[in-house]
């Protein structure tokens, strides 16, 4: 459901058995309206009305560069009355950060979200870590609008980076700011954690453009990360997913991680991919590097990340 392009790799994952049903859901304009988008969504979902299978969750892909895919997660917890599980991404465009798409069926759509809906008798296992930690002082929003980052503690967003670039010995160069933001991304207070926003670009007017919005009046900090972090960050998701089948056993697994991990960790991304592949026992493992991550399960209240290890194993 996540259409990617890619560098000639692609890969699928057929799913069937007597012990699960499926039904897919598709959300158009969620820019517009999310919470009309979630209801759109939702209304071909059997799991509201049909209560045969014990445990219910949706693999949702949505058009992140679209904005508001976290409004999105929230208005499907509501739409559903908290009684579903979600993960997934944002669908990709390798990496340019322009036009993305996801289709559903023969239907090819943009700002759009498509779900697959899966009503099973066993639990499907979903687990997200990121391994980043704060690196700077924190900074209020000042302004904020969307998905562009206007002022922190009153000054422009990117004096801010500049600031933090100077005092860690980095470069930061505002015409060309990835390699510098691919190291240097944002995170949101969230209680005991932080969610990840990815910083695009440098505007004019000295606001930074994220990957995803960033709320007015929330408290940030410019994270840092290790490429041994990432990859441990992989491994704790990977066992907090185990953990969540309790006894039974995997099947196969769906693994997302950020396409700026990708690009940061180059090589080394491979040690991510290993590490669930090793903690596996033999299942078959598919993923895919997106535009944000999903997810949304017991204890794991977030929904929408940035440069995050998501993992979702389904039983055997």
């Amino acid at each position: 459901m996540n259409q990617e392009r890619g560098e000639g790799l692609a890969c699928a994952l057929g799913l069937a058995g007597d012990d699960v049903r499926f039904a897919a859901g598709l959300a158009r304009d969620i820019k517009e309206d999310p919470a009309a988008a979630a209801q759109e969504m939702v209304s071909s979902f059997h799991g509201l009305t049909d209560y045969a299978f014990p445990y219910r969750s949706a693999l949702v892909m949505a058009d992140a560069l679209a904005g508001h895919a976290d409004v999105l997660v929230d208005e499907l917890t509501l739409a559903t009355g908290g009684q579903y599980q979600f993960f997934g991404g944002g669908a990709g465009d390798n990496a340019q950060f322009q036009r993305t798409s996801v289709f559903c069926g023969r239907e090819v759509l943009n700002g759009a979200a498509v779900a697959l809906e899966m009503l099973t008798e066993k639990p499907i296992g979903v687990g997200v870590r990121h391994g980043w930690t704060t690196a700077s002082a924190p900074y209020r929003v000042t302004e904020a609008d969307g998905m562009r980052l206007i002022s922190l503690n009153g000054m422009p967003a990117a004096e801010a980076f500049e600031a933090h670039a100077a005092s860690t010995g980095q470069e930061l160069d505002r015409a060309a700011p990835i390699p510098f933001f691919l190291h240097n991304i944002v995170g949101i207070e969230a209680g005991d954690s932080h969610r990840l926003r990815v910083p695009l670009a440098i505007l004019p007017d000295g606001s930074v453009l994220c990957a995803a919005e960033v709320p007015q009046g929330s408290v940030i900090h410019i994270m840092r990360v290790s490429a041994a972090s990432a990859v441990d960050a992989a491994q704790d998701a990977t066992q907090a997913a185990l953990a969540a089948m309790g006894e039974h056993k995997p099947q196969a697994a769906l693994f997302f991680d950020c396409v700026a991990t990708r690009l940061r960790m180059g090589d080394q991304f491979g040690e991510e991919v290993a590490i669930v592949r090793d903690q596996l026992a033999g299942a078959d493992l598919l993923g895919c590097n997106t535009h944000g991550q999903i997810a949304r399960a017991e204890g794991q209240f977030e929904g929408f990340h940035n440069c995050t290890a998501v993992v979702a194993i389904l039983p055997a």
